[in-house]
């Protein structure tokens, strides 16, 4: 009977310090994992400061000498614009755009440096049959038919102002469906027309908007 308690409170010493072990172990464990997060958060913010830094650094070398390192203050194209015109007007100034070979002599417009050599052969092809590029007949077309939608919304819009809303309601529906069609050239247009010359479709509720204003 003595020898059954003796292992019982040795057993419940143990398991008390068993508990007390585990316990130390834990803390010392969460201690580390918030020290090695924190280490890592810290090592995350450094690399994400250094490529920002290289990002900057990038965006910082495309801008003209006299703008470089001043990337915050530079707000619009405007800024760059007005030092390409200060150049120009500099260089005019000390006379570097006088005597330049070909001075007074045509312009040779046959081929364009700044296109794609395969697309201005093409464009050359085509110019010398009397035909267009694609986005240049396109553009044509859009524009007519947008003249003619106007047209026919203004003569619409003018039989609602005469109370007739019957005709109104039916014309609408079929320019809507003339609108979509046209928007729909415009969305193949923009799909393939060189950088910076995109249109904007039309929207029915801006033109509605339009009439009403007149």
């Amino acid at each position: 009977m003595a020898t059954c308690l003796r292992l019982r409170g040795s057993m419940s010493i143990d398991s008390r310090a068993l508990f007390v072990s585990t316990a130390r172990f834990s803390s010392s464990s969460s201690s580390s994992s918030s020290s090695s997060s924190s280490g890592k958060s810290k090592t995350g913010k450094k690399l994400m400061d250094r490529l920002s830094a290289v990002i900057d650094a990038v965006h910082d070398r495309k801008l003209p000498p006299e703008l470089r390192g001043q990337r915050n203050s530079v707000r619009s194209e405007t800024d760059i614009i007005n030092v390409v015109e200060q150049r120009i007007w500099h260089s005019m100034e000390e006379g570097q755009f006088e005597n330049l070979p070909g001075k007074g002599k045509p312009l040779k417009l046959d081929t364009n440096p700044h296109a794609d050599p395969a697309e201005d052969t093409l464009y050359r092809i085509l110019s010398k049959n009397g035909c267009a590029p694609e986005w240049v007949e396109l553009n044509k077309e859009i524009r007519s038919k947008i003249s003619e939608w106007r047209m026919s919304l203004k003569k619409a819009w003018a039989t609602k102002c005469r109370g007739d809303h019957s005709e109104w309601v039916e014309s609408s529906e079929n320019l809507k469906l003339q609108l979509q069609e046209i928007n729909d050239k415009v969305f193949r247009y923009n799909l393939i027309v060189p950088f910076g010359r995109q249109m904007f479709g039309l929207k029915w509720d801006k033109e509605l908007d339009y009439l009403e204003e007149k």
